[in-house]
């Protein structure tokens, strides 16, 4: 072999090395991009999965506060407050004392909270319908619609009672202050709109919820001082949380439980989402009637059920 075929062939053996030399490290790089990105979208998924949890853990705390925490007494097991620091006025009967016994003529208070709402006129016509009263726990609304409809409740010989202007537990009970701010501005704007000097109200949550950043006892001396009842309720529709509830389902869980109580203080709403509520109220209706249950009104009568226990 020349030695320009020998420098040929050692040309050819390096151009060969070059390029084996490129191909490795092309994939080799491919290879640790591969794997590097392997590792990071399986660190993003975890961090993704991590954010959702964070997430689902807000909206389920947010949903407790707003919904879950106002059927604390789904079941009527009412929670006793604080006696030493509750020395109020005890307005309704033990949960003892207001079994139903056989041969007691029932009394059941359907109550509606937070309208008025594109559902309101329809659960006034229903309720003209069967020729019963109700009583509406309303929010502060300041336009035409629902002022025509706080009219409505009051012309219709409803009762007219307070829920509170904003429905904001972490405005009403963030301090007595602000309470008093959020009642004086509801009951104001309720007595300028309909003339009725509202002097019954039902805490977001009810008496037992455990959003307050003040001690609730605080806020019942108060309504007290202002002569304003306030009234919970021991039998729940189940339409208040954000979870599917069928019209069945509804009548169900009140007719399951108001046929054990004296006084029953039923808990349902007036809202946007409820269709379910509006669909069931014929038939509980009907079948309340049919067990020979008084439907009445809230009135200056009606024997407060509230959850905590006052002496």
């Amino acid at each position: 072999m020349t030695a320009e075929q020998k420098e040929l062939v050692e040309k050819k053996r390096d151009r060969r090395g070059r390029v084996k030399r490129i191909k490795n490290f092309i994939v080799s790089f491919i290879t640790t991009w591969i794997l590097v990105s392997m590792v990071a979208i399986v660190a993003l998924t975890a961090k993704v999965i991590s954010l959702q949890h964070q997430i689902d853990e807000i909206r389920g705390s947010a949903a407790a506060t707003e919904a879950a925490v106002s059927e604390a007494s789904d079941s009527a097991d009412f929670i006793d407050g604080d006696v030493d620091t509750m020395a109020l006025m005890n307005y309704g009967p033990s949960a003892e004392e207001n079994l139903a016994e056989a041969g007691d003529t029932l009394k059941v208070y359907l109550t509606f909270d937070d309208g008025p709402s594109g559902n309101s006129d329809q659960i006034l016509d229903i309720l003209d319908d069967y020729n019963v009263k109700a009583t509406f726990f309303v929010v502060g609304k300041e336009d035409e619609e629902s002022k025509r409809i706080y009219k409505r409740i009051v012309d219709e010989g409803h009762t007219l009672a307070m829920h509170s202007y904003t429905h904001k537990y972490s405005y009403i009970y963030a301090s007595l202050d602000n309470f008093k701010s959020d009642f004086e501005k509801l009951q104001n704007l309720l007595y300028d709109v309909t003339g009725v000097d509202c002097d019954l109200y039902r805490f977001p949550g009810g008496s037992s919820n455990r959003v307050s950043n003040t001690d609730m006892a605080e806020y019942i001396k108060y309504l007290n001082d202002e002569n304003v009842r306030y009234l919970d309720w021991n039998v729940a529709s189940g339409d208040a949380t954000s979870a599917p509830i069928t019209a069945d389902d509804l009548v169900e869980n009140v007719m399951s439980d108001v046929v054990k109580y004296k006084t029953s203080v039923v808990l349902m709403h007036d809202a946007d989402s409820k269709d379910a509520t509006v669909e069931a109220l014929p038939t509980l209706i009907e079948k309340l009637q049919a067990e020979g249950a008084l439907i009445l009104p809230v009135s200056d009568d009606t024997e407060m059920i509230q959850h905590v226990t006052v002496q």
